[in-house]
């Protein structure tokens, strides 16, 4: 992928180098005020549906079944993706989350999507395998405790 996108933990500091802020839960995280999140958008619609979420419970023996049917869920948000996109043309995006698992989490899944949309509009002159982007999507608060 591009340094275009990261996924991050609300909870993490915001960064000079964070771009466009986009918290991407559907219920506002605890603990966290407007003023701190320092958001530009709130995009809801990109969350996983309340009954998906519940069912996952960041369970990771259920990553798999919730990256799958998370997948099915965002191809029905085809604007809200384009809007991201649009952002990442301008610059960097940065996924945030309230999960405390930093690897099984929507924003993770949803950074995965992006990349491979990225990817297949570089064009054919541009490596853009979505494997070769898979590790310039990152967490950067993964080596916090």
């Amino acid at each position: 992928m591009t340094d275009r996108i990261r996924t991050r933990r609300i909870h993490d500091p915001v960064s000079d180098d964070d771009g466009y802020r986009v918290l991407v839960d559907r219920v506002w995280p605890r603990g966290i005020s407007k003023q701190a999140a320092a958001l530009d958008e709130w995009c809801r619609e990109l969350a996983p549906s309340t009954e998906l979420r519940k069912w996952f419970g960041h369970d990771p023996e259920r990553w798999q079944g919730f990256r799958e049917a998370y997948r099915d869920e965002l191809a029905q948000c085809p604007e809200a993706l384009s809007r991201l996109m649009e952002q990442m043309e301008k610059g960097r995006v940065t996924l945030l989350y309230s999960a405390s698992d930093r690897e099984h989490n929507q924003a993770v899944v949803l950074a995965e999507v992006l990349a491979q949309e990225w990817a297949e509009t570089m064009g054919p002159n541009e490596s853009s395998s979505p494997v070769c982007y898979a590790d310039q999507v990152r967490d950067t608060g993964a080596n916090r405790g």
